[in-house]
């Protein structure tokens, strides 16, 4: 999420060239954050002793395996992005919302760690994951360390609603976690339903969106009402998100997401895309039911053929459907949150984007 302190060199969200205009505006809104937002980070990360710090300094993209700086390869920002506008759009700044931004960033790392583990992944952001590279028990230790320190950093701002984030923080790793077993519990069977689906990925995705928008709302002094509707934009913004990576995860570019080609349907996720073909009852279902649910490893030509039954179950159009929807429901929560003048536009362009981002 960061780069030295002396070179904050950010990259695009998804890659430049992959942008249109207006997710170019988009991209300029997040990068004008993301300075101070990564300064404020790797100065909550350097307070780490230097066992697990230099593991998550890898991680975040701010370190070689050696622990001497390199040029941030630092992922998205969408969670910390998403607090700083909220409390924008509330009518606070985006210095005040820095501890829950980083909290909730802290509280996703971590996640991602374990899950690179979990699930064997061997590549993030285009160089190995740090199971990879420091062995797995290292790895995971830093990622609990990342976790911990979430909760430090809202202690120490002082800030009248940090208890109250803390406690929002908390109940969303929480449902994160219950959104991990379910998706690890999903591999082994072969009747997942599309409400399973879609619960899990509530869990797994979007509560700690959710809590993003809620929690920068809360540090910007949202009131009451202001907070409720920011737990819904996040919410819809959440899974809209994640609907758009499960399309990414079958027919995103390798240069672009940073994953190898078709990851997903070789490590027989059941995703979105994936249980709306598999429960559609259709001729293209019950081919790509006996790919998926038998042993082995699947070929390069089985991959690709996946990917078309998938398709031509028409679980691709479903899904983007879906993405449309969610995001105008996110918007229409944000105009309904009473924002300010000018505070919300930066949410709408994020919305935005998230929904440009489908392949």
């Amino acid at each position: 999420m960061t780069a030295e302190p002396t070179a904050l060199a950010v990259h695009s969200v998804y890659g430049a060239d992959h942008l249109g205009n207006e997710a170019k505006r988009a991209q300029t809104v997040i990068e004008a954050r993301r300075a101070v937002f990564d300064q404020f980070l790797q100065a909550a990360v350097a307070t780490l002793p230097d066992s697990v710090g230099r593991i998550a300094g890898y991680h975040l993209g701010w370190l070689d395996e050696n622990g001497h700086s390199v040029v941030a390869n630092s992922g998205k920002a969408i969670r910390p992005t998403m607090a700083l506008l909220a409390s924008e759009a509330v009518g606070g700044s985006t210095e005040v919302a820095l501890p829950a931004a980083a909290a909730v960033e802290l509280a996703h790392n971590f996640s991602l760690i374990h899950d690179d583990v979990i699930d064997g992944d061997e590549t993030r952001r285009h160089r190995p994951t740090a199971w990879s590279v420091f062995g797995v028990g290292d790895a995971v230790v830093a990622g609990d360390a990342l976790l911990a320190l979430a909760y430090g950093v809202l202690a120490a701002s002082g800030h009248h609603a940090a208890a109250e984030v803390a406690t929002m923080l908390s109940a969303a790793v929480i449902g994160l976690c219950e959104g991990q077993s379910q998706d690890l519990s999903f591999e082994r069977r072969s009747d997942v339903d599309l409400s399973e689906c879609l619960g899990m990925v509530e869990r797994k995705t979007a509560l700690l969106m959710s809590c993003a928008c809620t929690s920068g709302a809360a540090f910007g002094g949202g009131g009451p009402a202001q907070l409720e509707r920011m737990t819904s934009v996040g919410r819809h913004l959440g899974l809209a998100f994640q609907l758009v990576d499960d399309l990414l995860g079958i027919w995103g570019d390798p240069a672009v997401t940073g994953k190898p080609v078709y990851s997903d349907l070789q490590s027989r996720k059941k995703t979105a895309p994936v249980v709306v073909a598999l429960t559609s009852g259709t001729a293209a279902s019950r081919e790509l039911a006996s790919l998926y649910h038998r042993d082995g490893e699947l070929c390069e030509g089985e991959l690709v053929r996946a990917a078309e039954l998938i398709e031509r179950a028409g679980a691709r159009n479903w899904t983007e459907a879906q993405v449309e929807v969610l995001v105008s429901r996110a918007l229409d929560d944000l105009d309904l949150s009473g924002p300010t003048v000018g505070g919300a536009a930066g949410l709408r362009l994020l919305g935005r984007l998230i929904r440009s981002q489908q392949p």
